[in-house]
């Protein structure tokens, strides 16, 4: 045990001088929930500015005036800013739109004004361009409010109440708690750089370790000691596996300064669900699931890295290896995808549905034990794979 530790020492140090593999492991993952909440924070109050202040023109194509549009023209400017432009017909009018010259118009049947003199439902078009966030939302909002008072109008003239042509009144009560709507619809982002991050944080270690000492010539002079070699592997992959413990550990240490120190969640009740998921309990189960994947990780990177003659192909191999965990790992994007048996089974989405039901609160320990399980059974194989390779003569001698 002694002799590990010592090699763990060690290669702990020539890790730690490393700058580049220091960026992997402690700077990016730091920073990564800052600087992404920072800027989804600035962007999405500079949108929602830049809407409230923007004057929406928009074009009409009408046979005369009509309610419609003389409601819009009588619109307080505290509640928004438009600008009514008439347009000759509608083929000019989609083209100005396209154009954004307009950010939405209106196209009225013949009789519109006629009808809803009549007690009739007119018919009109809303043009809008799609890929311009936000335009259908706010002229909606516009419309729906002179419709509900163009109807209560036409109530009160007919004489009739409200309740007297709503014969059911529907409401609609989400029985699951904000933190497991949460957990459910947003909770595939946490683990999902945690993978990522776990990943990256091995992968350097992992290549510096093994094929930057045969490059260096120094792995010959570390063979000729009296160690045997598995204790050899150990040590350095005790120090892989940290090194990708660390860097996750960062990322939510990331996250932590964003809620606590800067303060960029503003919203109470959010806030509040978030601590009550950052728990001691969350933290331990994270931990439980995360270690056996790390280590995963790190016996599938090492074979590769002992295998290697040169940093560059280690470097080009195991690099495309993060597509390989990074796409199961979105599978914690998908809606209608759960942790269930079968998925329990499959490694690395496992860990991601597990983490999402966890933050949900809704995690089953006889699904976690199995996750765990598959993990841990893998990382045991990756471990034994990883002795084999370093056991072989050609493959740590250059």
């Amino acid at each position: 045990m002694k002799q590990i530790f010592t090699i763990f020492q060690k290669e702990l140090k020539d890790t730690l001088r490393d700058r580049r593999t220091l960026m992997t492991m402690i700077v990016i993952p730091v920073l990564v929930f800052p600087v992404i909440l920072t800027v989804f924070v600035n962007v999405s109050e500079r949108f929602q500015k830049e809407a409230m202040d923007k004057t929406m023109h928009i074009g009409y194509v009408a046979h005369e005036d009509n309610l419609v549009l003389e409601s819009l023209k009588l619109l307080p400017d505290s509640l928004t800013k438009i600008k009514l432009i008439e347009v000759s017909d509608a083929k000019v009018l989609s083209t100005l739109i396209q154009e954004d010259s307009l950010q939405a118009g209106l196209t009225f049947d013949g009789d519109f004004q006629a009808k809803v003199s009549g007690e009739q439902t007119a018919k009109m078009e809303v043009l809008v361009n799609a890929t311009k966030i936000g335009n259908k939302d706010r002229v909606k909002s516009y419309l729906e409010l002179i419709s509900e008072a163009l109807k209560q109008e036409r109530l009160q003239r007919l004489n009739i109440l409200q309740e007297q042509i709503t014969p059911i009144d529907v409401t609609y009560t989400n029985t699951a708690s904000d933190k497991e709507t949460i957990g459910k619809l947003a909770g595939g982002i946490l683990p999902y750089l945690f993978i990522a991050f776990g990943f990256l944080g091995c992968m350097y270690p992992a290549i510096d370790l093994f094929t930057g000492e045969k490059e260096r010539g120094t792995i010959e002079t570390l063979l000729t000691t009296p160690v045997e070699r598995w204790k050899i592997l150990l040590g350095k992959m005790i120090v892989v596996v940290l090194s990708g413990l660390l860097a996750a550990s960062l990322a939510l240490f990331g996250l932590f300064v964003s809620i606590e120190i800067l303060d960029l969640i503003k919203d109470p009740q959010l806030l509040e669900i978030v601590r009550s998921i950052l728990s001691v309990k969350f933290l331990f189960m994270l931990y439980l699931l995360l270690i056996p994947m790390t280590i995963f990780f790190a016996g599938l990177m090492i074979p590769i890295a002992v295998y290697a003659k040169t940093f560059k192909e280690a470097q080009s191999i195991i690099t495309p290896l993060n597509f390989v965990v990074i796409l199961p790992a979105m599978i914690g994007f998908f809606p209608g995808i759960e942790l269930n048996v079968a998925t329990a089974a499959i490694p690395i989405v496992n860990v991601v549905l597990a983490t999402k039901e966890l933050i949900a609160g809704t995690l089953d320990f006889g699904l976690l034990a199995i996750s765990f399980s598959v993990m841990l059974i893998l990382a045991a194989i990756s471990v034994f794979i990883s002795f084999k390779q370093f056991d072989k003569e050609t493959n740590v001698v250059l």
